[in-house]
């Protein structure tokens, strides 16, 4: 197991590790900073020991994290290196993570699904096209961001989580499980769901955002593009 240090603290950019493993070209540490790919969010780049990470995937084991290496990484067991993430790219996904999250908050539907990519995130709705307009919309997630909510992680029982199905909102993915405990995005008076990303702290450093489009995915999926303005 790792211990994921960006599920307390997003905003930690390096730490030091020890190396646990070394399969092929992915490298296993014992402490970590880096994202894996998960929940519609990228997994983050950077670099362990200076030599560069291309991509972060989850392992086969619960909170195992592959960190994918350029080829010719010379990186051997026990180890102790520093671990940097692309800050930048890091910080442009929590921005629009959290985003996305105020997005939930303004269209009131069922969410089928959602990515984030370098400069732009999308959610996917069960609702009739009609009811989605640009202007609302826009309206709607810069109010929230403008008025600086506070958005915190914490966590909840396996129980709760039985007890509370309303608290996952997107139907195609389901949250972490198996620990014991599941993790949520409080935004208060705003949003609350089982997330295991990263975000920001305020909606503040979200900025302003415009909907980049509204398009049709088939009958049951109306895609909403934001971008940061």
């Amino acid at each position: 197991m790792t211990e994921l240090l960006f599920r307390e603290d997003a905003y930690l950019a390096s730490c030091e590790a020890r190396v646990v493993a070394v399969r092929d070209a992915a490298v296993e540490l014992d402490r970590t900073v880096f994202y894996p790919l998960g929940g519609g969010q990228p997994g983050d780049t950077g670099r362990i020991g200076g030599i560069r990470v291309i991509d972060t995937r989850k392992g086969d084991a619960p909170d195992a994290v592959l960190h994918i290496m350029e080829p010719g990484a010379a990186l051997f067991e026990g180890m102790t290196v520093p671990v940097v993430v692309d800050w930048e790219r890091r910080y442009r996904h929590m921005r629009l993570h959290t985003a996305l999250h105020l997005l939930c908050a303004v269209v009131k539907a069922p969410v089928t699904g959602g990515r984030i990519a370098e400069d732009k995130a999308h959610l996917d709705f069960d609702i009739e096209m009609e009811k989605l307009t640009k202007e609302d919309i826009a309206a709607g997630v810069n109010e929230l961001v403008a008025a600086g909510h506070a958005a915190r992680p914490r966590w909840i029982t396996d129980a709760e989580m039985d007890a509370r199905p309303e608290l996952v909102r997107t139907m195609s993915v389901a949250p972490p499980r198996g620990e014991g405990r599941v993790r949520l995005l409080d935004i208060p008076g705003v949003d609350l769901q089982a997330c295991g990303g990263t975000h920001v702290r305020n909606t503040a450093e979200v900025g302003p955002l415009a909907v980049a489009r509204i398009r049709s995915e088939g009958k049951r999926n109306k895609r909403v593009t934001l971008v940061l303005a």
